[in-house]
């Protein structure tokens, strides 16, 4: 894009928006009386005014960013080479502080702009021309920026074709980028990077933990937010764990939110010494100070904070989905961890080899990636087709939603009273909200598959896709790669 040929965006932007805002002050009268249903068309037009504002909304964002990033080139021109580190700085700077002036954002802001802008106009292409086209967001295309960090130039084509071309020989499955909410692209981007990084993902996992912390950061109102930064395993399994016991507090004579269970629980948990009370007394009351031992904790108040007795402490569910040569450990491809994503080979090893009844294991075909089978443990029919529900959908199956709780209710597709039958591909697990949106509203879910979730139907008629599993074929041994052409293909 040249100056000429911005300024012809930057117009036809003004007049797009021009147009839109002329069609929307029209009202309810330009509709017509002619219409059957004037009310549903002028529905239909405020939908439809708002896709095409997202995408005037990304041209827009496109615009800034060559704006931006043809300032700073102009700017380093002028001032001319650098004599010193501390020349060059200055220099950066005041091109910082000029754009965050004119855009009046705060330095760290617009620091963050120009850096996004140099990545997209220089290193990502295919991204910065689908913001120009509006077929992503600005938050996509700054997530595309984010997960290309650190991999070298190849990496990151790979990543962006990946998702972005087409005509790639492996393009990702489902929804197209920008049909994904940008928190979901985010989990889908990352995943494929930690499959295909060039430094293995044991040797990151293992630089990144020893980074692991506890963070304390005062809040307003006299709060304050607590978290760790731990391995992945440890805290899917912290947090798995608080669910199943701030769960199973519920009851109709409990007026906690779940997310309140799950912090009296974590409180109790952590302050209260159990370890050291544990083997303090018999009868009851050496029960009642055992509940780390026996998975129930008493009714104790510490710090204020009340929680009511008789709270279990279950082991989770967590489902890992390990390929069968990294579980052998011929190769260091990751494995997936349910709820997280991917996890160092040897993590899940270790689990296994512990045999942690917490987790699941589950295991995929070398020949495409799809599931096998749910471990052997827990094939009882209901358990089986619920954590098959689990891995296929892997979060409740609505666009967008990022729900991944363990008891989220599986749903006919098809009416049981209508001839549906319970199979796994007329079988979604919408969380809580959506499955009481598909009952109460005239929001359908679409068909599924064995591999594919449902997608989902509103009430005007539009259809809008699930995320489906970004499933990819694992890499084989060296010695084993020759007898690839001996395996036949699934019969699907």
């Amino acid at each position: 894009m040249d100056s000429r040929a911005a300024v012809a965006t930057a117009e036809a932007l003004s007049v797009s928006f021009a147009e839109l805002a002329a069609v929307l002050r029209g009202g309810p009268e330009a509709a017509g009386f002619g219409d059957a249903d004037p009310l549903r068309r002028v529905a239909d037009d405020f939908l439809d005014g708002l896709a095409e504002i997202s995408r005037l909304d990304a041209k827009s964002a496109a615009l800034k960013v060559w704006l931006a990033a043809g300032y700073s080139a102009a700017a380093e021109a002028l001032a001319g080479p650098a004599e010193s580190p501390q020349d060059h700085g200055g220099q950066e700077m005041a091109v910082v502080a000029e754009v965050a002036c004119v855009l009046t954002v705060s330095d760290r802001a617009a620091s963050a702009l120009l850096a996004e802008a140099h990545a997209l106009t220089t290193a990502l292409p295919l991204t910065f021309s689908a913001l120009q086209a509006g077929v992503i967001s600005w938050q996509h295309a700054r997530i595309m920026v984010d997960e290309t960090v650190n991999l070298d130039p190849a990496g990151s084509q790979a990543l962006e074709g990946h998702f972005l071309d087409p005509d790639v020989a492996n393009p990702a499955r489902g929804c197209p980028a920008g049909e994904l909410a940008p928190g979901r692209f985010r989990h889908k981007a990352r995943t494929w990077r930690e499959r295909h990084h060039p430094v293995s993902i044991e040797k990151r996992h293992a630089r990144s933990a020893a980074d692991r912390r506890v963070e304390y950061a005062p809040d307003r109102d006299g709060m304050a937010w607590l978290s760790a930064y731990l391995p992945a395993d440890q805290a899917a399994g912290i947090w798995d764990r608080t669910t199943t016991a701030a769960r199973a507090l519920q009851g109709p004579h409990e007026g906690r939110t779940l997310s309140q269970l799950r912090a009296d629980t974590v409180a109790t948990w952590l302050l209260t010494d159990t370890s050291a009370s544990a083997g303090a007394g018999t009868g009851d009351e050496g029960r009642e100070n055992s509940g780390s031992a026996t998975g129930e904790t008493s009714h104790q108040e510490t710090g204020g904070i009340a929680v009511s007795g008789g709270v279990p402490s279950p082991r989770a569910q967590v489902l890992i989905t390990v390929p069968v040569f990294a579980l052998l450990g011929l190769t260091d491809e990751p494995a997936m961890l349910d709820g997280y994503g991917p996890i160092p080979p040897s993590m899940a090893r270790q689990l296994a080899a512990e045999g942690a009844e917490s987790f699941r294991r589950v295991l995929i075909d070398p020949r495409d990636g799809a599931p096998l089978e749910i471990g052997r443990t827990s094939y009882r029919l209901t358990k089986a087709q619920r954590q098959w529900l689990r891995l296929r959908d892997g979060k409740c199956p609505f666009p967008g939603c990022s729900n991944q709780s363990l008891d989220n209710e599986a749903d006919h597709l098809l009416a049981w009273a209508h001839g549906g039958s319970t199979g796994i591909s007329n079988l979604g697990q919408p969380c809580h909200k959506h499955h009481r949106l598909r009952h109460t509203t005239a929001w359908k879910p679409s068909s599924a598959t064995k591999n594919e979730p449902p997608g989902w139907i509103s009430p005007t008629g539009r259809h809008y896709p699930s995320e489906h599993p970004d499933w990819e074929p694992p890499r084989w041994p060296p010695q084993l790669s020759g007898q690839w052409s001996a395996l036949a293909p699934r019969a699907d």
